[in-house]
């Protein structure tokens, strides 16, 4: 078995713990909402093709989140500014939505820490422009890169 499917969990956790310190929220499910948020506003950018190639670098978990209610034959949009697109990840479900300003810088670090940075660059280079910077965060480069695998 592949060691994504057979530590899953483990680097869900990993993940999502991440994310949520790095947004500084209260629970697991908040920062679940955000990170839905944002893998949403990313995708929106994306051609089907596009969007099955970033997410094949993703862990399992966080794999199955992005893709989950895509509409794969939606037109992608344009990249915006990143505080526009911190405002639709924002208001997915929004009467219970405690996402912060910094969600997208936070769900990239969470990701760039639980993925190799070749493939990683690989898949955005695939992607459109505005893609790599999509995901730029300013944390310190010695303290990313992937705790498992």
């Amino acid at each position: 078995m592949p060691y994504p499917y057979r530590h899953a969990d483990a680097e869900w956790r990993a993940f999502l713990a991440d994310a949520r310190e790095r947004m500084d929220l209260a629970s697991d499910n908040m920062a679940y909402n955000a990170i839905d948020g944002v893998f949403r506003a990313f995708r929106r950018r994306l051609t089907g093709p596009q969007g099955i190639g970033f997410a094949s670098v993703l862990p399992a978990v966080p794999r199955a989140i992005f893709v989950f209610e895509w509409e794969v034959d939606a037109a992608p949009v344009p990249f915006a500014s990143r505080e526009e697109m911190t405002r639709e990840a924002q208001a997915l479900r929004p009467h219970h939505n405690l996402t912060p300003g910094n969600c997208i810088e936070a769900v990239a670090y969470a990701l760039r820490r639980a993925v190799l940075p070749a493939p990683l660059a690989r898949a955005l280079a695939a992607c459109p422009q505005g893609s790599t910077e999509f995901w730029r965060t300013d944390a310190d480069p010695s303290d990313l890169g992937p705790r498992f695998g």
